[in-house]
């Protein structure tokens, strides 16, 4: 195995493993072990635990930008660009991805700053260029500030996952995040976007989350 091989698969394992028991439980020992090489040889790559989770936090974001990126392309419009993020979001988090977020805020700092950066850089132009969209094409009302609202748009995503708000024990993730997406296109549709927006409900609860429809 050559040395980018070797990279990537310290990188893909790392990554494995973090998700699965989070950062600070992951000894440089259990990376070594699990991809099946001398911990020497994971030094000749990183430098130290903090260099892997960096790295495997700027290749996540930048896997998280390309699929988002994908997903606007399928997007028949700015309403169905919306629920395509909705069903990415609930699709790809679990508790271990909320665990791991804290740990990085924590333990982490650089790795932290590259997930705010995205959130805060791309995420927040990427839904305010579907809001300015949906504006043009009739479906988000005009009166709306695009810059405003992206921000409150990120920070519901947030909420939804908040323990402290909406804890486990008493409530759905999936329902509440459910019902914090039509608080907001609600909030923002005019007569013909709710119009859609309703049509795709109606698709969303014949399919499920875990399905694609066709818009």
């Amino acid at each position: 195995m050559d040395d980018k091989n070797h990279k990537d698969k310290i990188l893909e394992c790392a990554k494995e493993l973090f998700q699965k028991y989070g950062i600070r439980s992951v000894s440089m020992d259990d990376i070594a072990h699990h991809v099946g090489i001398s911990k020497k040889t994971i030094y000749q790559h990183f430098s130290d635990k903090d260099d892997i989770i960096t790295l495997a936090m700027r290749q996540a974001t930048c896997e998280k930008k390309a699929t988002l990126l994908g997903l606007r392309k399928q997007a028949t419009d700015a309403v169905d660009m919306m629920i395509k993020i909705h069903q990415y979001i609930q699709k790809n988090f679990n508790n271990a991805t909320a665990s791991l977020v804290f740990e990085l805020q924590k333990y982490h700092e650089e790795s932290w700053k590259i997930i705010q950066e995205f959130k805060y850089g791309f995420l927040a132009d990427f839904i305010k260029e579907d809001l300015k969209v949906g504006i043009a094409q009739g479906y988000f009302r005009e009166d709306i500030n695009a810059d405003i609202i992206a921000k409150i748009r990120l920070e519901e995503v947030t909420m939804a996952s908040n323990d402290q708000i909406f804890p486990k024990h008493s409530f759905n993730h999936d329902e509440v995040s459910n019902n914090i997406l039509e608080h907001f296109i609600q909030g923002i549709a005019t007569d013909r976007g709710r119009q859609l927006y309703k049509k795709y409900k109606k698709k969303l609860e014949q399919h499920g989350v875990d399905k694609t429809y066709e818009a």
